[in-house]
C-alpha cells in the first residue's frame, strides 16, 4: 500500500507548512488598513425612563 509510506508527502506538507508559516504571515503581518479604526466614545448615555402613553 503506497499510499501509507509517509516519505514522499510528508516531506511536501512539512516544507509547505515552513513556507506558510515563515512567509506568507510575515506579510499579512505586515499589511497596512486603508482606513484606520477611530476609538469609540466609552461613555454611557444617561438612561431617560420611557413613559408609557396608556399608563
Amino acid at each position: 500500500m503506497p499510499q501509507l509510506n509517509p516519505c514522499p508527502w510528508f516531506a511536501i506538507f512539512l516544507s509547505s507548512w515552513i513556507i506558510y508559516l515563515t512567509i506568507l504571515t510575515s506579510k499579512v503581518n505586515n499589511f497596512k488598513y486603508q482606513n484606520n479604526p477611530t476609538p469609540q466614545n466609552t461613555q454611557k448615555e444617561k438612561m431617560q425612563p420611557w413613559n408609557w402613553p396608556w399608563t
